[in-house]
């Protein structure tokens, strides 16, 4: 029997707006997880079951992504597919229509979650259930915040999206983690008028009609919604954890720690700078930022080229460079305080 066919469409037009200011400098695929961009591991995992192409839809800062990531990964090929407007998750493959053409498997894939993708699981569950699609969920998050996550039966057959009436057995609910696969033939149900949502156009259509089945897969493994300046930041500790740093934290190999410097529980992206004397605890540095000397940060996230003056105290903040201001947030000469926990 010949291998299967197939490629995988990456969702990576959106705004981040819950991110702002960061996400007024890159697209929110862009941002670093311990050195890599959410859209490299995202990448590095299709490429691992054998994806024969990836397409990547395109419309905030539309030309950051192509510039950092090339029109091939490895051998991969990669198509963008520029939105203007925003197609949604369901109609981003309209216009790719013909680039899914063939296929035997179509796969997508949020180009900003954070997970350990388990895609060769994902596929093989899909391939075992026989179902027209199989969607991946994360059984770790509580899915209350997350409109009631989705229904399944003691099968894992999907019974329902999110808080809408149940249609059969709810045995459990989950949260969906940003990842699901069709069969192709699936993508002539995607209305042509733009834009449509996989789960309220396509997905809950299918479950008020009584059929085919929807199967999941739940995954353990670790899953973050980076929605949030505050999620970013924990989701980043977290990844740093399970690495096994001795002090739960990570510093890129092209960062500067200067002597005296004290970290604890933090990550430094390459670039970032930290002066003799400060202390810097469960807090987050991007590309270009600098705390200065003797000063203090907890639970802090520096945007790129944010600098932190000597002596300064800081807690729960998100410290920007950008002269837009998200609500609540307060200026502090050339920096932009906003508390982390105001989205």
């Amino acid at each position: 029997m010949s291998a299967a066919r197939r490629r995988a469409l990456v969702l990576a037009a959106g705004y981040g707006t819950r991110l702002r200011p960061l996400t007024e400098e890159l697209p929110k695929p862009l941002l670093p997880v311990l050195g890599r961009t959410l859209l490299a591991r995202t990448l590095d995992a299709l490429a691992a079951v054998g994806c024969e192409a990836v397409a990547i839809n395109l419309h905030h800062l539309a030309g950051a992504i192509p510039a950092a990531i090339g029109e091939r990964w490895g051998a991969m090929p990669l198509v963008y597919s520029r939105e203007d407007p925003i197609l949604g998750t369901l109609g981003a493959f309209v216009p790719l229509r013909s680039f899914f053409a063939g296929c035997d498997e179509v796969l997508l894939v949020n180009g900003d979650s954070l997970c350990d993708w388990p895609l060769a699981a994902l596929l093989a569950r899909h391939r075992r259930g026989r179902a027209v699609a199989t969607i991946l969920v994360a059984g770790r998050p509580d899915p209350r915040p997350f409109g009631g996550g989705l229904g399944v039966d003691r099968r894992g057959r999907v019974t329902a999206i999110r808080s809408d009436r149940a249609f059969g057995e709810v045995h459990r609910r989950h949260v969906y983690a940003g990842a699901y696969v069709l069969r192709p033939e699936l993508l002539s149900r995607i209305p042509e008028a733009a834009p449509s949502d996989s789960m309220n156009d396509l997905f809950l259509p299918m479950l008020a009609a009584g059929g085919p089945p929807l199967d999941s897969l739940v995954t353990w493994r670790p899953w973050h919604d980076l929605g949030t300046p505050a999620r970013y930041l924990d989701g980043v500790g977290d990844w740093a954890r399970r690495t096994g740093g001795g002090s739960g934290g990570w510093v890129s190999p092209d960062a500067t720690v200067e002597a005296g410097a004290r970290l604890e529980r933090s990550v430094v992206e390459a670039g970032a700078r930290v002066a003799g004397g400060a202390e810097v605890a469960g807090s987050l540095l991007l590309g270009g930022a600098a705390v200065g000397a003797g000063a203090r940060l907890e639970r802090c996230l520096l945007g790129p080229g944010a600098t932190v003056e000597p002596g300064l105290r800081l807690a729960g903040q998100l410290v920007t460079r950008s002269p837009a201001a998200r609500p609540g947030g307060a200026a502090r000469g050339e920096l932009v305080l906003t508390p982390l926990d105001s989205a």
